[in-house]
């Protein structure tokens, strides 16, 4: 796995309620990291994923130590983190969001911007890139779209031309 100083990988953010028993719908969800017996943090506390349901897109979960729906409710909007040692191995070519923000983004020699994030559109994940020169441009996280990624220099490498952008 990559090293991103240490950073936890988000796995989304606690979203409305779902039920009486303390379970939540995750909004932003990184579904493979949100499996029963994960340790996640939310805020400044540590607990354990102990039910899992809903879909891929829609997960639902609940916490050890959330008991009822108003204590799911207190947690409304707070980041679900893993850490790093429960997180799965990448595959070559994957990477986290949180390494990827940030990076200069560059079309050869030309610096684009600057990526703000990363956001999941249906058809595929794409990098919004802050521009230097104009306004926001997303880039799908496609070969023909990203050329290189070099989180270790904290650079990438796009092809404006097949976004059809002018260079």
């Amino acid at each position: 796995m990559r090293d991103a100083g240490g950073v936890e990988p988000g796995a989304g953010r606690v979203g409305r309620a779902h039920g009486l028993d303390g379970s939540f719908y995750v909004r932003r969800a990184r579904a493979g990291l949100l499996q029963v017996g994960t340790r996640v943090r939310v805020g400044v506390g540590t607990t354990t994923i102990v039910r899992r349901a809903g879909t891929e897109r829609s997960p639902i979960v609940r916490l050890a130590g959330v008991e009822d729906r108003a204590g799911a409710e207190a947690l409304l909007g707070r980041e679900l983190l893993v850490s790093r040692a429960h997180a799965p191995a990448l595959s070559e070519g994957e990477w986290w969001a949180h390494e990827l923000e940030g990076c200069a983004v560059l079309d050869g020699e030309r610096r684009v911007g600057t990526v703000a994030r990363m956001i999941e559109l249906p058809s595929c994940e794409a990098l919004e890139v802050v521009g230097d020169e104009g306004p926001a441009l997303l880039v799908p996280m496609v070969r023909d779209a990203i050329l290189r990624v070099d989180v270790a220099r904290g650079e990438i490498e796009i092809d404006v031309a097949f976004l059809g952008e002018r260079g």
